[in-house]
């Protein structure tokens, strides 16, 4: 009976999580959907598979039916039928249980014959990806960025974790931000002036971008963000609730180039940079924190460097975290999101609608799970 109720809840709370993916459309409301998925499953130790509750309705899988005069191994049958599913595509796949042979988890190696059911838990998208259209990067952006705010100035657009801010890949925030400039009209290939970055973000972590839509936008943004005059908040959780709850954190910031890193120093050092970073709890649980935080300055990896310096790493940090901790909760990303943006006063009459304005994103996925104790 107990058995019973554990799994008739767990169906419940599992379709809310994919329901509200889908109501919000693909992109970090999916993601952080599959995610609250993937924490409810982790606290109930009974069931069986994470994703083989959802009905096809809730969640796209792709079942293939085999078909080879030979038997064949897993990877090589799968890389024959998309192209796009490299070797890592495949492992990395594999390791997050999206792929499923005759309805268990197999060896990539495991020979597969004529007749055997294959589910494939991975979006059309990457599925697809070697469909490349020819033209500029931003074409093949994977959809258009999720944008906060428009105006003639700036886009002020919400980054996914996981997502680059920019680089070589076709599928950036940056490319994504030209693709939905195209849509609008507002873009085109041969333009005189390319949209750009005013700042920037870790890879791993989400939250509100702001991208210059014109050269003196770009100028202007580019120099209020350099002196400090662009307020910037985070969300983030920590492993680890900070003494006390609520403070201001100083010292130096030193780089260490070689192994990619930064770290926190108490006295200052050739090439080391002031850091000054306030937190407040917003609430615990468990073993975690939930921070509401404060760039004063702005450096490389400050927060999460910061927050490890005192022994409160951020969840889900490959870098600075505590990956015991990480592997448990089995988080890809740093639970780590710039929710605020608020600009400061301008003089300019072109700039003037801006003035003192206040940007938020949605709140990230852990942020409910931390207030109501369902990740602790």
């Amino acid at each position: 009976m107990h058995m019973r109720k554990a799994h008739s809840s767990f169906r419940v709370q599992l379709n809310y999580s994919m329901s509200r993916a889908f109501v919000n459309g693909f992109g970090q409301n999916f993601q952080s959907a599959v995610l609250d998925a993937a924490c409810l499953f982790r606290y109930n130790k009974n069931i069986e598979s994470t994703f083989l509750f959802y009905n096809r309705e809730e969640f796209p899988v792709k079942i293939l039916k085999v078909k080879c005069l030979a038997p064949t191994r897993l990877d090589n049958y799968l890389t024959q039928q998309f192209p796009a599913l490299t070797p890592g595509r495949l492992n990395k796949a594999l390791r997050e249980n999206k792929i499923k042979l005759n309805g268990k988890k197999q060896p990539l190696s495991t020979r597969v014959m004529a007749g055997d059911e294959i589910k494939l838990f991975i979006l059309d998208e990457v599925l697809d990806a070697d469909k490349r259209v020819e033209g500029p990067a931003w074409k093949n952006a994977r959809c258009p960025a999720q944008v906060i705010y428009d105006c003639p100035q700036i886009l002020v657009v919400n980054k996914p974790a996981g997502l680059a801010v920019d680089g070589p890949e076709d599928d950036t925030l940056l490319n994504r931000a030209l693709l939905y400039l195209n849509q609008q009209g507002e873009y085109k290939e041969n333009d005189l002036y390319t949209p750009a970055l005013c700042h920037r973000l870790d890879t791993g972590t989400s939250g509100l971008v702001l991208i210059a839509k014109t050269p003196e936008a770009e100028q202007l943004f580019l120099e209020v963000i350099k002196n400090r005059e662009v307020k910037k908040t985070y969300l983030c959780v920590t492993f680890g609730r900070p003494t006390p709850p609520d403070g201001t954190l100083g010292g130096y910031l030193l780089k260490d180039a070689d192994r990619g890193i930064v770290k926190i120093v108490p006295d200052k050092q050739p090439g080391a940079k002031d850091v000054e970073t306030q937190y407040e709890t917003v609430a615990v649980s468990g073993r975690l924190a939930l921070l509401k935080v404060r760039l004063i300055t702005g450096r490389t990896h400050q927060i999460r460097a910061h927050m490890a310096s005192i022994g409160c790493p951020i969840l889900g940090d490959s870098k600075y975290g505590n990956n015991t901790a990480n592997r448990e909760l089995k988080l890809k990303y740093q639970a780590l999101c710039a929710w605020e943006l608020v600009l400061p006063r301008f003089t300019s009459p072109d700039f003037a609608d801006l003035s003192g304005k206040t940007f938020r994103a949605p709140k990230p996925w852990y942020y409910q799970q931390v207030l109501d104790g369902t990740l602790k």
